[in-house]
């Protein structure tokens, strides 16, 4: 029988937990994990350090410092680390699931509501009223970046920083689903000033993650292996935080592939933002526009994928991966890249609106995020109502 009762482990043993515990406790995480990253670290943090005090303070913020080295959803990976910490191999592989598979689900019926052949009216009046409000979530979760990212560095080092956030955001507005070899190449020029400052180097194959390897797999014209490649940029390329994958994304499911309209995208990133779980979670639309629900959940899978990799495989060894100097170098360049290019995806979330009425929910969306700082899925569901009402009032709305 599992013990559920709390209880401090001896210094240096790990504390247990059984796989029912943590399906149950992780599953509860993914049912109510609304409000992006800040509140699942908070709910995880409540759970594993507070009440089953499965995990030290200590423990636990170090655990935050590696996940945040890693490309890909860092709450996620937060959460397959504590599991696998209380329950092993097995723990994380259920914790993470549990983390991840209620936001899929959701997704997968929203999806299948909002991006029908003929959806009725007033749900595509909310669809685009709460994209309408996208850019401005854009911009609120860029400016949320900046603070720590900027004080990370100092003297010669905030030069670069500078031009590297420019990098990403203009790259974010302009090539779309090639950003990603530009975030990588800003991490790869700061590894090379690394090394060549080096008095002796020193070779550490843990060096930089394997994107350009990556790169070269990319699928041809299309299908589910274009699907999956989407996918893969999304879950294993993506640096500085969820929405760093909006312009991964776009340029690939709108222009190039042809999956979805402007409007279905803007759609799917909300739905993304209202949905438990992390943003990652609006690749599985993408899926879902691209190939039924076998494409959504294709998708999904593929880009949840890495950070279950990355995490099971080096979570023993995330005391050297923090410890690794070039790691550190290539954050230090495709970090405030990456911040640039969710500032910069704005400017693409914003060209598609086409009418009066959106252009007024975007304003009003800023001054609730940035002025009176309301929550994102307050602001989008307010935003998504205001559009119902205008559809159901008969006014315009796009297609």
């Amino acid at each position: 029988m599992e013990a559920d009762a709390p209880a401090t482990p001896a210094p240096g043993a790990p504390a247990r937990a059984g796989l029912g515990t943590i399906a149950r406790e992780w599953g509860r995480l993914g049912c109510i994990g609304f409000g992006g990253p800040p509140a699942h670290i908070a709910l995880l943090r409540e759970l594993c350090v507070a009440r089953r005090r499965w995990l030290s303070d200590q423990e636990f913020e170090d655990a935050i410092a590696a996940c945040n080295m890693l490309p890909g959803p860092a709450s996620t990976q937060m959460s397959i680390f504590c599991a696998w910490r209380v329950g092993g191999l097995p723990g994380g592989l259920v914790g993470g699931l549990g983390f991840v598979g209620p936001g899929l689900v959701v997704m997968l019926a929203l999806a299948a509501l909002f991006l029908a052949g003929r959806p009725p009216e007033w749900v595509r009046g909310a669809g685009a009223g709460a994209g309408a409000a996208v850019a401005a979530v854009a911009v609120h979760a860029a400016l949320g970046l900046m603070p720590g990212s900027w004080a990370r560095v100092a003297g010669a080092a905030r030069a670069r920083w500078i031009a590297y956030l420019a990098v990403g955001a203009v790259a974010a507005a302009t090539v779309g689903p090639w950003l990603v070899l530009l975030l990588v190449a800003c991490g790869a020029v700061e590894v090379g000033r690394r090394r060549a400052r080096a008095a002796a180097g020193r070779s550490n194959g843990a060096a930089v993650h394997a994107g350009p390897a990556l790169l070269a797999a990319a699928a041809g014209a299309g299908g589910l292996g274009a699907l999956a490649w989407v996918a893969l940029k999304v879950g294993a390329l993506s640096y500085g935080g969820g929405f760093v994958i909006i312009p991964l994304m776009q340029g690939d499911a709108v222009d190039r592939y042809g999956w979805m309209t402007d409007a279905q995208f803007l759609n799917a990133v909300a739905l993304g933002q209202v949905t438990p779980g992390p943003v990652v979670h609006t690749v599985t639309a993408v899926g879902y526009a691209a190939a039924g629900v076998g494409g959504g959940v294709l998708a999904a899978v593929v880009a949840f994928a890495p950070s279950f990799a990355f995490v099971l495989a080096g979570a023993g060894r995330f005391d050297r991966l923090r410890a690794n100097p070039d790691v550190r170098a290539f954050l230090d360049g495709a970090g405030p890249a990456a911040i640039g290019a969710i500032l910069g995806s704005s400017v693409a979330l914003a060209v598609p609106l086409s009418e009066v009425w959106q252009w007024a929910v975007l304003a009003g969306a800023a001054a609730l995020l940035l002025g009176t700082r309301r929550g994102v899925v307050l602001t989008l569901l307010a935003a998504g109502a205001v559009g119902a009402a205008v559809a159901l009032a008969g006014g315009p709305v796009p297609r």
